[in-house]
C-alpha cells in the first residue's frame, strides 16, 4: 500500500508499479484532480455505485471524466461495480437499469451490503482473508474472476503490438 495524493500519478505510476503484475488504484471521485490523474494511470477504471439515487447521479461526473480521458487514451476501458446492493429489494434490482443512461457496462458481479467487510476490515483483513467459506467472499472472487480478463485483454494487446513493431 503506497499513499499518493499528487496530481502527477500518471507520470509515475510506472515506477511506482515496477514488479508488480497490476496496480489498483483508490481514489476519491470528489477530488477532480486526483481523480483525473488516477483515470489517465489506468487501463480499467471501475466505477463503484451503490443503489441509491444520489450515488448514480454522482457517477455521472467520474463518467465525465472517464469519457475525456478516453479521447487521450482509446483503450481505456471502464465499467460500473454494484457495491453494497441489498438484497430482493426494487432499488437493488433497477439500479442497473439507472445506470444504462451513461452507455458504459456494469460488470455482472456485484458485491452485497454485509457486515463482514467492516469485521474483516477493522481487523485489517479482506473477507477472502477472514473468512474464505463466506457468501462476501465468494462475491469477491466472482468480481476479480470477471475484472482480470479484462485486465489481460489489455496486456495480450500490448504484446501483439510489441510483436508488430519487432
Amino acid at each position: 500500500v503506497v499513499g499518493y495524493s499528487k496530481a502527477n500519478l500518471h507520470k509515475t505510476i510506472s515506477d511506482i508499479g515496477k514488479g508488480r503484475d497490476y496496480v489498483v488504484i483508490d481514489g476519491a471521485p470528489s477530488v477532480k484532480d486526483l481523480c483525473r490523474t488516477a483515470i489517465m494511470s489506468s487501463n480499467l477504471v471501475l466505477i463503484p455505485v451503490q443503489p441509491s439515487p444520489f450515488d448514480v447521479w454522482a457517477a455521472a461526473d467520474v463518467v465525465k471524466l472517464v469519457k475525456e480521458a478516453q479521447i487521450y487514451k482509446s483503450n481505456l476501458k471502464a465499467a460500473f461495480v454494484i457495491n453494497r446492493r441489498i438484497q430482493n429489494t426494487a432499488i437493488g434490482r433497477d439500479v442497473t437499469d439507472a445506470l444504462a443512461e451513461f452507455e458504459m457496462p456494469v460488470l455482472n458481479s456485484s458485491l452485497v451490503q454485509r457486515v463482514v467487510y467492516a469485521e474483516s476490515a477493522a481487523g485489517g483483513l479482506s473477507v477472502s482473508e477472514s473468512d474464505p467459506k463466506s457468501q462476501a467472499a465468494v462475491e469477491m472472487r466472482a468480481l476479480v474472476d470477471e475484472i482480470i480478463p479484462l485486465l489481460q485483454t489489455r496486456k495480450s494487446s500490448k504484446t501483439k503490438t510489441a510483436k508488430k513493431e519487432k
